[in-house]
């Protein structure tokens, strides 16, 4: 029975671009919400099934300029060891020399390059995501879905996701393609708080 496959990846680039609060002349920081931030990664198993891993629990920065979106930027950063799999056996396997050979403080890293509004709640996010050693330009499609005051919390908070594709042999991470998928689909939910000044 073939062991699986995939990777994940990465990033998290939530769009910093599409925040709608009021107009203010210069970036500001946001800080993502750990407890609510997620990214789900899925891949066809042999054409019987579909696998799916999560990262959970990270940290990440938006820089947002209301006055020009485009000069907003994210960046995120995750130990690869934290993926979720469900299954011991899987998560030993992908960090064997077959996957990512991982030490502990290996990371997989994204930071904006570029953002390109494309709607008044859609946005094209361009950045680098390194992953396994390698760095290659990838894009998200971003959604808005919410921001406004948390109504515990009580102060400016905002919610996006994204979605993107992912080649995992871009990555040294082929092992088993194509009987067990090279794309791999990963989609983005992650809150944000305005940082405390």
């Amino acid at each position: 029975m073939t062991r699986f496959a995939p990777f994940a990846l990465a990033p998290v680039a939530l769009a910093a671009a599409l925040l709608a609060a009021p107009a203010f002349a210069e970036a500001e920081k946001y800080t993502l919400d750990p407890s609510h931030s997620q990214i789900v990664f899925n891949y066809n198993h042999l054409g019987f099934s579909t696998s799916y891993g999560m990262f959970s629990g990270f940290n990440g920065e938006i820089l947002f300029d209301q006055a020009d979106p485009a000069a907003s930027s994210v960046t995120v950063s995750f130990p690869v060891k934290t993926m979720l799999t469900g299954w011991q056996e899987r998560f030993d396997h992908l960090m064997t020399k077959d996957f990512f050979d991982a030490t502990e403080d290996e990371m997989v890293t994204f930071t904006s390059t570029g953002i390109e509004v494309t709607g008044e709640k859609t946005a094209k996010i361009t950045g680098d995501l390194t992953l396994n050693g390698v760095t290659k330009s990838v894009v998200l499609d971003a959604v808005l879905n919410q921001a406004g005051e948390h109504p515990m919390a009580k102060t400016p908070w905002a919610g996006f996701s994204a979605t993107t594709t992912l080649i995992r042999s871009d990555y040294n991470l082929g092992l088993f393609a194509p009987y067990v998928a090279d794309e791999v689909q990963v989609q983005i939910s992650v809150e944000a708080q305005k940082a405390a000044e």
